[in-house]
């Protein structure tokens, strides 16, 4: 099918160590022809980390996709009523965002942006990267992989031996997910595996930052 013309909204949620590798993804995506819109969460848009700064992030954005980030919720709420997206992406999608999707919490600029996409019954894609998704997220997990219109990036352990509550999404399925998502199917197999003692962001064992 291809991504040629699809409207995409990206959510960047607080995952600050996953998003070096999204860039190369999104520039994928953009290349194929489909129009981005990004999504910014208050974490990303005003937190500096020693993954990148929170002004540099939107310059990239707004160089990658042409379009200026949407910040607030304002800018979110046409979404619906506009039927502005064919798509809706949340990568990095946070164990926070992920457990406000599951109990219908629309209090930050993603969120909201999911929940107004969704009133038109359309695909909502979720790449998880979440240090908590095999322990307190497991039920929230639960919940979105069962709900209609939600489709998940594959994802698997990132580090079984030192954080085995550890799930992140393999991130370069994101394309092909996003069109199975438009055909209303999930990528399969949903469950992946990781070379052993990489983590996320290619480190070993390293620690990692995320939050909403």
């Amino acid at each position: 099918m291809g991504l040629k013309g699809i409207r995409i909204g990206w959510g960047f949620t607080g995952s600050h160590c996953t998003i070096p590798a999204l860039w190369p993804v999104l520039s994928e995506i953009v290349t194929t022809g489909a129009e981005v819109f990004p999504i910014l969460s208050p974490a990303v848009l005003t937190t500096d980390t020693r993954f990148g700064r929170a002004a540099e992030i939107g310059t990239r954005l707004r160089e990658l996709c042409g379009h200026e980030p949407w910040t607030d919720l304002v800018s979110v709420e046409p979404i619906g009523s506009q039927r502005l997206l064919d798509v809706m992406v949340v990568a990095p999608c946070t164990g926070n965002t992920l457990a406000k999707l599951a109990h219908g919490i629309s209090d930050t600029t993603v969120t909201f942006a999911c929940k107004a996409h969704l009133r038109n019954q359309r695909p909502v894609v979720l790449a998880i990267s979440t240090n908590d998704g095999l322990s307190g997220n497991v039920t929230n997990l639960a919940t979105l992989l069962r709900r209609k219109h939600y489709y998940f990036v594959p994802f698997g352990q990132d580090d079984p031996e030192n954080k085995p509550n550890s799930l992140i999404a393999k991130m370069e399925l994101l394309p092909a997910t996003i069109e199975a998502a438009l055909a209303g199917r999930q990528l399969q197999p949903v469950l992946t595996g990781f070379p052993p003692g990489k983590g996320r962001d290619g480190e070993q064992n390293a620690g990692k930052m995320k939050e909403d």
